[in-house]
């Protein structure tokens, strides 16, 4: 999913930033990094020049992004709701900062084939573009359903 992302982008839960190296230059402007954990990011900006796109790091929570209202293209979502306290505010925030008609790039993961993922994401009023789910290869079954997706 994270190749798919243009423009603006906003990565929510960058973590220690495993993902920076997967942005398309040709594709992103630049991309915003949150992560509500200081020592985290620490370990993001290690991460800095492996990027092929300018990247910004911000300590912030996922359920108050201190970042203007349609400022965003895109969103990236990899791994990150199992982890905020309030998954509905999180993604009432990514709804207000992503501009209209900009999609949020999802994969998630669940311990059973149900449709919570989807749900959270229609409840908080996200039109679901593409949507699919499973197990992943041959992991344990119980940490290894997936959901992954994108929604506008």
């Amino acid at each position: 999913m994270v190749p798919r992302a243009e423009g603006r982008v906003l990565e929510v839960g960058v973590g220690t930033g495993l993902n920076l190296r997967f942005y398309e230059p040709a594709r992103v402007r630049k991309v915003v990094g949150i992560d509500p954990s200081a020592p985290i990011l620490e370990r993001a900006r290690h991460r800095l020049p492996d990027a092929r796109v300018p990247v910004s790091l911000v300590r912030a929570s996922a359920e108050l992004l201190p970042l203007d209202a349609a400022s965003f293209d895109s969103i990236v979502l990899t791994y990150t709701l199992c982890s905020v306290e309030r998954p509905a505010a999180a993604l009432a925030e990514m709804r207000r900062v992503l501009r209209p008609g900009g999609r949020l790039y999802f994969v998630e993961h669940g311990v059973s084939p149900d449709a919570s993922v989807e749900r959270e994401l229609t409840t908080a009023g996200f039109d679901l573009e593409e949507s699919k789910a499973g197990y992943a290869g041959d992991g344990m079954r119980w940490l290894s359903f997936t959901y992954e997706g994108v929604a506008r």
